[in-house]
């Protein structure tokens, strides 16, 4: 295998790592950063009041996006499952 190849399917696993595991993380991450800025301007230090929420969003992002996240993994799998016989 070369390096080059090897460096291309490294970068296709990171940009699809991204693409699949950014709209999960970036929601959450909204969804505490309002409410921390929530918290600060009401002075409630609930602990339950960070997490139900941000579980909550989490998964009504997983049941909107789930289907791509699963679709673009198994393509990328697939592709990688393709370029077993040509390894040496």
């Amino acid at each position: 295998m070369e390096y080059d190849f090897a460096m291309s399917l490294v970068n296709q696993l990171l940009w699809d790592s991204m693409l699949v595991a950014g709209p999960l993380l970036i929601a959450t991450l909204i969804t505490g950063i309002l409410i921390s800025v929530f918290q600060v301007a009401t002075q409630i230090q609930e602990m339950t009041l960070t997490y139900v929420p941000k579980l909550a969003v989490s998964a009504v992002v997983l049941m909107l996006l789930g289907t791509w996240m699963i679709h673009r993994i198994t393509l990328f799998a697939l592709k990688m499952i393709a370029l077993i016989p040509d390894m040496h």
